[in-house]
Protein backbone atom coordinates (compact mmCIF):
# COMPACT_ATOMS: atom_id res chain seq x y z
CA UNK A 1 0.00 0.00 0.00
CA UNK A 2 3.02 2.41 0.43
CA UNK A 3 6.92 1.88 -0.77
CA UNK A 4 9.77 3.93 0.21
CA UNK A 5 10.56 7.04 -2.53
CA UNK A 6 14.83 6.83 -3.22
CA UNK A 7 16.12 9.87 -1.78
CA UNK A 8 12.77 11.41 -0.75
CA UNK A 9 12.39 14.33 1.85
CA UNK A 10 9.92 16.85 2.69
CA UNK A 11 9.94 18.87 -0.63
CA UNK A 12 8.46 15.02 -2.11
CA UNK A 13 4.62 16.07 -1.56
CA UNK A 14 3.25 17.90 -3.89
CA UNK A 15 3.36 22.27 -3.17
CA UNK A 16 6.24 22.05 -0.63
CA UNK A 17 9.47 23.94 -1.45
CA UNK A 18 12.35 24.10 1.39
CA UNK A 19 16.04 25.54 1.16
CA UNK A 20 18.51 25.04 3.96
CA UNK A 21 21.78 27.73 4.31
CA UNK A 22 24.42 28.73 6.71
CA UNK A 23 23.85 32.40 8.30
CA UNK A 24 26.19 32.48 10.85
CA UNK A 25 24.67 31.04 14.02
CA UNK A 26 27.41 28.13 13.48
CA UNK A 27 31.06 28.07 12.88
CA UNK A 28 30.77 27.03 9.15
CA UNK A 29 28.19 24.59 8.69
CA UNK A 30 24.21 25.06 7.68
CA UNK A 31 22.23 26.61 10.58
CA UNK A 32 18.74 27.95 8.59
CA UNK A 33 16.22 25.85 7.03
CA UNK A 34 12.93 26.97 5.86
CA UNK A 35 9.78 24.67 4.71
CA UNK A 36 7.40 26.20 2.70
CA UNK A 37 3.97 25.67 1.21
CA UNK A 38 2.11 27.19 -1.73
CA UNK A 39 -0.91 26.19 -0.39
CA UNK A 40 -2.32 26.88 3.31
CA UNK A 41 -1.82 23.50 5.20
CA UNK A 42 -4.12 21.65 8.33
CA UNK A 43 -1.19 21.53 10.68
CA UNK A 44 -0.64 19.28 13.75
CA UNK A 45 1.80 19.05 16.29
CA UNK A 46 3.46 16.89 19.68
CA UNK A 47 5.67 18.98 22.01
CA UNK A 48 8.08 18.12 24.55
CA UNK A 49 7.03 17.49 28.13
CA UNK A 50 9.58 19.17 29.68
CA UNK A 51 8.46 21.95 31.78
CA UNK A 52 11.27 24.17 30.47
CA UNK A 53 10.06 24.61 27.34
CA UNK A 54 12.12 27.24 24.46
CA UNK A 55 10.68 30.32 23.22
CA UNK A 56 9.82 29.09 19.85
CA UNK A 57 8.07 26.26 20.92
CA UNK A 58 5.62 27.76 22.94
CA UNK A 59 4.58 30.09 19.50
CA UNK A 60 4.64 27.09 17.77
CA UNK A 61 2.13 25.14 20.04
CA UNK A 62 -0.11 28.66 20.12
CA UNK A 63 -0.32 29.10 16.74
CA UNK A 64 -0.93 25.50 15.95
CA UNK A 65 -3.56 25.65 18.49
CA UNK A 66 -5.24 28.85 17.25
CA UNK A 67 -5.02 29.42 13.40
CA UNK A 68 -7.12 27.81 10.88
CA UNK A 69 -3.85 26.83 8.45
CA UNK A 70 -0.14 27.45 8.16
CA UNK A 71 2.25 27.83 5.34
CA UNK A 72 5.59 27.54 6.35
CA UNK A 73 8.13 26.31 9.50
CA UNK A 74 11.67 28.32 10.03
CA UNK A 75 13.86 26.29 11.69
CA UNK A 76 17.40 27.36 13.55
CA UNK A 77 20.28 25.30 14.57
CA UNK A 78 23.07 25.86 16.84
CA UNK A 79 20.97 28.16 19.10
CA UNK A 80 17.78 26.79 20.94
CA UNK A 81 16.55 30.07 22.42
CA UNK A 82 15.68 28.38 26.01
CA UNK A 83 16.10 30.03 29.44
CA UNK A 84 16.36 33.29 27.65
CA UNK A 85 13.41 34.91 29.34
CA UNK A 86 11.61 37.57 27.98
CA UNK A 87 14.02 38.82 25.18
CA UNK A 88 14.44 35.31 23.92
CA UNK A 89 10.91 35.79 23.49
CA UNK A 90 10.89 38.48 21.54
CA UNK A 91 13.12 37.29 18.98
CA UNK A 92 11.24 34.38 18.54
CA UNK A 93 8.09 36.59 17.90
CA UNK A 94 10.56 38.77 15.76
CA UNK A 95 11.92 35.94 13.45
CA UNK A 96 8.48 34.73 12.66
CA UNK A 97 7.31 38.49 11.62
CA UNK A 98 10.26 38.98 9.51
CA UNK A 99 9.90 35.26 7.93
CA UNK A 100 6.36 35.86 7.43
CA UNK A 101 6.49 39.45 6.01
CA UNK A 102 9.36 38.19 3.52
CA UNK A 103 7.01 35.29 2.32
CA UNK A 104 3.89 37.79 2.18
CA UNK A 105 1.96 35.77 4.17
CA UNK A 106 0.52 35.98 8.19
CA UNK A 107 2.44 36.07 10.83
CA UNK A 108 0.41 33.14 12.30
CA UNK A 109 0.95 31.33 9.15
CA UNK A 110 4.32 30.46 10.32
CA UNK A 111 5.84 28.19 12.51
CA UNK A 112 9.34 28.57 14.47
CA UNK A 113 11.74 26.42 15.44
CA UNK A 114 15.25 26.20 17.01
CA UNK A 115 17.40 23.81 18.25
CA UNK A 116 21.22 23.82 19.84
CA UNK A 117 22.74 25.29 22.89
CA UNK A 118 20.60 26.39 25.38
CA UNK A 119 20.72 29.84 27.15
CA UNK A 120 22.50 32.18 24.80
CA UNK A 121 21.12 34.93 23.14
CA UNK A 122 20.08 34.58 19.06
CA UNK A 123 22.12 36.50 17.09
CA UNK A 124 18.79 38.31 14.95
CA UNK A 125 20.58 40.12 12.71
CA UNK A 126 23.10 37.29 11.49
CA UNK A 127 19.32 35.60 11.39
CA UNK A 128 17.27 38.29 9.80
CA UNK A 129 19.54 38.44 7.00
CA UNK A 130 19.63 34.81 6.50
CA UNK A 131 15.86 34.79 6.26
CA UNK A 132 16.32 37.62 3.51
CA UNK A 133 18.65 35.14 1.90
CA UNK A 134 16.82 31.51 2.58
CA UNK A 135 13.45 32.90 0.87
CA UNK A 136 14.72 33.39 -2.46
CA UNK A 137 16.13 29.93 -2.64
CA UNK A 138 12.86 27.86 -2.17
CA UNK A 139 12.68 24.45 -4.26
CA UNK A 140 11.39 21.32 -4.58
CA UNK A 141 14.99 20.27 -4.31
CA UNK A 142 16.00 21.68 -1.48
CA UNK A 143 14.08 19.28 1.19
CA UNK A 144 17.67 17.85 1.99
CA UNK A 145 19.32 21.23 2.32
CA UNK A 146 16.72 21.72 5.01
CA UNK A 147 17.73 18.17 6.73
CA UNK A 148 21.22 19.69 6.85
CA UNK A 149 20.32 22.34 7.89
CA UNK A 150 18.64 21.60 11.29
CA UNK A 151 21.10 18.87 12.55
CA UNK A 152 23.78 19.91 15.49
CA UNK A 153 25.69 16.72 16.53
CA UNK A 154 24.16 14.59 13.63
CA UNK A 155 26.14 12.92 11.76
CA UNK A 156 24.05 11.76 8.98
CA UNK A 157 21.27 13.75 6.59
CA UNK A 158 18.00 12.42 7.91
CA UNK A 159 15.28 12.28 5.23
CA UNK A 160 12.49 10.12 3.76
CA UNK A 161 9.53 9.63 1.97
CA UNK A 162 6.49 7.46 1.30
CA UNK A 163 4.22 7.12 -1.53
CA UNK A 164 1.06 5.89 -0.32
CA UNK A 165 -1.25 4.63 -2.64
CA UNK A 166 -5.08 4.79 -1.66
CA UNK A 167 -8.09 4.18 -3.28
CA UNK A 168 -8.63 7.08 -4.90
CA UNK A 169 -5.40 8.01 -5.80
CA UNK A 170 -2.07 8.65 -4.56
CA UNK A 171 -0.15 10.72 -2.42
CA UNK A 172 3.17 11.59 -0.76
CA UNK A 173 4.20 11.71 2.95
CA UNK A 174 7.86 12.63 3.19
CA UNK A 175 9.53 14.49 6.29
CA UNK A 176 13.10 15.48 7.68
CA UNK A 177 14.56 14.81 11.07
CA UNK A 178 16.92 15.83 13.61
CA UNK A 179 18.07 13.96 16.78
CA UNK A 180 21.32 12.37 18.18
CA UNK A 181 21.62 13.43 21.81
CA UNK A 182 19.09 14.43 24.47
CA UNK A 183 16.83 11.54 23.15
CA UNK A 184 14.21 9.74 25.51
CA UNK A 185 10.87 8.89 25.11
CA UNK A 186 8.66 12.30 26.27
CA UNK A 187 6.62 13.21 23.25
CA UNK A 188 8.68 14.15 20.28
CA UNK A 189 12.13 13.76 21.75
CA UNK A 190 13.78 15.64 18.61
CA UNK A 191 12.79 17.84 15.87
CA UNK A 192 10.61 16.50 12.68
CA UNK A 193 8.60 18.05 10.24
CA UNK A 194 6.42 16.31 7.86
CA UNK A 195 4.83 17.13 4.99
CA UNK A 196 1.60 15.65 2.99
CA UNK A 197 -0.22 16.06 -0.08
CA UNK A 198 -3.16 15.23 1.26
CA UNK A 199 -5.90 17.14 2.23
CA UNK A 200 -6.84 16.24 5.98
CA UNK A 201 -9.34 18.08 8.77
CA UNK A 202 -7.11 19.50 11.74
CA UNK A 203 -8.74 17.37 14.33
CA UNK A 204 -7.88 14.05 12.24
CA UNK A 205 -4.91 15.11 11.22
CA UNK A 206 -3.85 15.84 14.96
CA UNK A 207 -5.46 12.59 15.82
CA UNK A 208 -3.16 10.66 13.31
CA UNK A 209 0.23 12.36 14.22
CA UNK A 210 -0.17 11.16 18.05
CA UNK A 211 -1.06 7.95 16.84
CA UNK A 212 2.06 7.78 14.87
CA UNK A 213 4.44 9.73 17.37
CA UNK A 214 3.39 7.67 20.57
CA UNK A 215 4.61 4.18 18.21
CA UNK A 216 7.54 5.63 17.13
CA UNK A 217 9.19 8.99 18.22
CA UNK A 218 7.72 8.22 22.02
CA UNK A 219 9.50 4.93 21.68
CA UNK A 220 13.24 5.63 21.37
CA UNK A 221 16.11 6.56 23.46
CA UNK A 222 19.82 7.51 23.06
CA UNK A 223 21.33 8.44 26.74
CA UNK A 224 17.54 9.31 28.82
CA UNK A 225 17.55 12.78 28.84
CA UNK A 226 14.40 14.87 27.20
CA UNK A 227 15.03 18.65 25.31
CA UNK A 228 13.56 21.83 25.91
CA UNK A 229 12.76 22.20 22.07
CA UNK A 230 11.54 18.59 20.86
CA UNK A 231 8.33 18.78 18.73
CA UNK A 232 6.87 16.83 15.53
CA UNK A 233 4.68 18.68 13.08
CA UNK A 234 2.99 17.28 10.33
CA UNK A 235 1.41 19.71 7.65
CA UNK A 236 -1.43 18.99 4.78
CA UNK A 237 -2.12 21.03 2.17
CA UNK A 238 -4.36 19.37 -0.48
CA UNK A 239 -2.65 19.59 -3.77
CA UNK A 240 -2.98 15.86 -4.71
CA UNK A 241 -6.53 16.54 -4.47
CA UNK A 242 -6.89 13.24 -2.10
CA UNK A 243 -8.82 13.87 0.86
CA UNK A 244 -8.44 11.07 3.63
CA UNK A 245 -11.73 11.00 5.94
CA UNK A 246 -12.32 9.42 9.34
CA UNK A 247 -13.23 5.80 9.49
CA UNK A 248 -12.17 4.92 5.76
CA UNK A 249 -10.09 2.48 4.48
CA UNK A 250 -7.86 5.24 3.17
CA UNK A 251 -7.37 6.67 6.10
CA UNK A 252 -5.87 3.27 7.91
CA UNK A 253 -3.73 3.25 5.21
CA UNK A 254 -2.53 6.35 5.50
CA UNK A 255 -2.30 5.72 9.10
CA UNK A 256 -0.07 2.95 8.59
CA UNK A 257 2.19 4.44 6.37
CA UNK A 258 2.37 7.77 8.43
CA UNK A 259 3.49 5.44 11.42
CA UNK A 260 5.88 3.18 9.45
CA UNK A 261 7.22 6.74 8.25
CA UNK A 262 7.76 7.99 11.75
CA UNK A 263 9.52 4.39 12.92
CA UNK A 264 11.89 4.96 9.83
CA UNK A 265 13.00 8.66 11.15
CA UNK A 266 12.92 7.66 14.96
CA UNK A 267 15.08 4.24 14.11
CA UNK A 268 17.31 6.92 12.22
CA UNK A 269 18.27 8.93 15.33
CA UNK A 270 18.85 6.29 17.15
CA UNK A 271 21.02 4.88 15.01
CA UNK A 272 23.01 8.14 15.26
CA UNK A 273 22.87 8.58 18.91
CA UNK A 274 25.60 10.39 20.02
CA UNK A 275 28.77 7.92 19.98
CA UNK A 276 26.32 4.59 19.12
CA UNK A 277 27.89 1.81 17.31
CA UNK A 278 24.59 -0.32 17.57
CA UNK A 279 20.71 0.41 16.87
CA UNK A 280 19.16 -2.27 19.13
CA UNK A 281 15.38 -3.37 19.12
CA UNK A 282 13.96 -3.93 22.45
CA UNK A 283 10.57 -6.30 22.31
CA UNK A 284 8.60 -7.22 25.38
CA UNK A 285 5.67 -9.59 25.07
CA UNK A 286 2.84 -11.18 27.05
CA UNK A 287 2.26 -8.43 29.38
CA UNK A 288 -0.48 -8.38 31.71
CA UNK A 289 -1.25 -4.67 30.24
CA UNK A 290 -0.03 -2.29 27.94
CA UNK A 291 0.91 0.22 30.31
CA UNK A 292 3.49 -2.60 32.16
CA UNK A 293 4.72 -3.70 28.68
CA UNK A 294 6.11 0.17 28.49
CA UNK A 295 7.16 0.66 31.55
CA UNK A 296 9.55 -1.94 31.10
CA UNK A 297 10.46 -1.00 27.66
CA UNK A 298 11.36 2.22 28.23
CA UNK A 299 13.60 0.92 31.83
CA UNK A 300 15.11 -1.74 29.33
CA UNK A 301 15.72 1.09 26.76
CA UNK A 302 17.02 3.87 29.09
CA UNK A 303 19.30 1.88 30.86
CA UNK A 304 22.90 2.98 31.42
CA UNK A 305 23.69 -0.64 32.90
CA UNK A 306 22.18 -2.29 29.70
CA UNK A 307 23.59 -0.18 27.21
CA UNK A 308 27.10 -0.41 28.22
CA UNK A 309 26.88 -3.83 28.45
CA UNK A 310 25.53 -3.77 24.91
CA UNK A 311 28.59 -1.80 23.90
CA UNK A 312 30.78 -4.32 25.47
CA UNK A 313 28.87 -7.13 23.53
CA UNK A 314 28.44 -8.35 27.16
CA UNK A 315 25.84 -11.06 27.32
CA UNK A 316 25.02 -9.36 30.76
CA UNK A 317 21.01 -10.65 31.04
CA UNK A 318 20.59 -9.02 34.55
CA UNK A 319 21.16 -5.90 33.78
CA UNK A 320 18.04 -6.44 31.81
CA UNK A 321 15.95 -8.38 34.11
CA UNK A 322 16.90 -5.71 36.94
CA UNK A 323 16.16 -2.94 34.71
CA UNK A 324 12.72 -4.43 33.94
CA UNK A 325 12.40 -5.18 37.98
CA UNK A 326 12.86 -1.17 38.33
CA UNK A 327 10.13 0.01 35.85
CA UNK A 328 7.22 -0.11 38.90
CA UNK A 329 4.98 -2.99 36.24
CA UNK A 330 3.88 -5.95 37.87
CA UNK A 331 4.68 -9.41 36.55
CA UNK A 332 6.69 -12.35 38.20
CA UNK A 333 10.52 -12.58 37.48
CA UNK A 334 10.44 -16.34 37.55
CA UNK A 335 8.64 -16.37 34.29
CA UNK A 336 10.55 -14.19 32.28
CA UNK A 337 12.79 -15.32 29.30
CA UNK A 338 15.16 -13.63 27.40
CA UNK A 339 16.45 -14.07 24.17
CA UNK A 340 18.68 -12.00 21.68
CA UNK A 341 17.48 -12.29 18.62
CA UNK A 342 16.37 -15.76 17.78
CA UNK A 343 19.14 -17.28 20.56
CA UNK A 344 17.64 -18.33 24.19
CA UNK A 345 19.88 -16.96 26.88
CA UNK A 346 17.62 -16.94 30.17
CA UNK A 347 14.09 -19.32 30.26
CA UNK A 348 11.36 -19.32 33.28
CA UNK A 349 12.41 -20.34 36.54
CA UNK A 350 15.76 -18.79 36.26
CA UNK A 351 16.93 -21.60 33.53
CA UNK A 352 20.28 -20.09 32.43
CA UNK A 353 20.58 -21.57 28.94
CA UNK A 354 23.68 -18.97 27.71
CA UNK A 355 25.89 -19.51 25.34
CA UNK A 356 28.57 -17.06 25.42
CA UNK A 357 30.39 -17.13 22.21
CA UNK A 358 26.87 -16.89 20.17
CA UNK A 359 25.37 -14.30 22.29
CA UNK A 360 28.62 -11.89 22.09
CA UNK A 361 28.72 -12.75 17.85
CA UNK A 362 25.26 -11.31 18.10
CA UNK A 363 26.07 -8.73 20.10
CA UNK A 364 29.01 -7.43 18.52
CA UNK A 365 26.17 -6.78 15.34
CA UNK A 366 25.31 -3.37 14.31
CA UNK A 367 21.77 -3.99 14.90
CA UNK A 368 20.11 -7.14 16.49
CA UNK A 369 17.10 -7.24 19.07
CA UNK A 370 16.36 -8.36 22.99
CA UNK A 371 13.78 -10.27 23.23
CA UNK A 372 11.86 -10.66 26.49
CA UNK A 373 9.60 -12.78 27.24
CA UNK A 374 7.10 -11.58 30.79
CA UNK A 375 4.51 -14.87 30.48
CA UNK A 376 1.77 -12.87 32.33
CA UNK A 377 -0.73 -11.52 29.46
CA UNK A 378 -1.17 -10.67 25.83
CA UNK A 379 0.27 -6.99 25.48
CA UNK A 380 3.25 -6.38 23.51
CA UNK A 381 5.51 -2.95 23.05
CA UNK A 382 8.56 -2.53 20.75
CA UNK A 383 11.20 0.28 21.73
CA UNK A 384 14.37 1.38 19.96
CA UNK A 385 17.59 2.38 21.83
CA UNK A 386 21.15 2.02 21.14
CA UNK A 387 24.57 1.37 23.18
CA UNK A 388 26.26 4.47 25.59
CA UNK A 389 30.26 4.86 24.38
CA UNK A 390 33.22 6.75 25.59
CA UNK A 391 32.28 8.49 22.50
CA UNK A 392 29.27 10.13 23.91
CA UNK A 393 30.66 11.15 27.20
CA UNK A 394 33.49 12.80 24.83
CA UNK A 395 30.59 14.96 22.93
CA UNK A 396 28.84 15.97 25.75
CA UNK A 397 31.58 17.20 27.41
CA UNK A 398 32.93 19.53 25.00
CA UNK A 399 28.96 20.50 23.22
CA UNK A 400 29.79 24.25 24.05
CA UNK A 401 33.17 24.33 22.60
Amino acid sequence: MYQLIENGSVTSAKGFKAAGIFCGIKRKKKDLALIYSELPCTTAGTFTLNKVKAAPLLISQEVIKKSEHTKAVLINSGNANACTGDEGFNDALDMQKWCAEKLNIFTNEVLISSTGVIGQKMPMEKIKSGIDEIVNQLSEQGGFSAAEAIMTTDTKIKSFAYEVKLKKSNVIIGGICKGSGMIMPNMATMLGFISTDAAVEKSLLSELLVNSVQKSFNKISVDGETSTNDMVVLLANGASGVAIEKDTEDMKIFQEALTSLCILMAKSIVSDGEGATKLVTVNVKNVKSQVDADLIGKSIANSSLVKTAIYGADANWGRILSAAGQSGADFEPSKVSILFNDLPVLLPNYSLVLDEEQASKILSQSEFSINIDINNGIENSTWWTCDLTEEYVRINADYRT
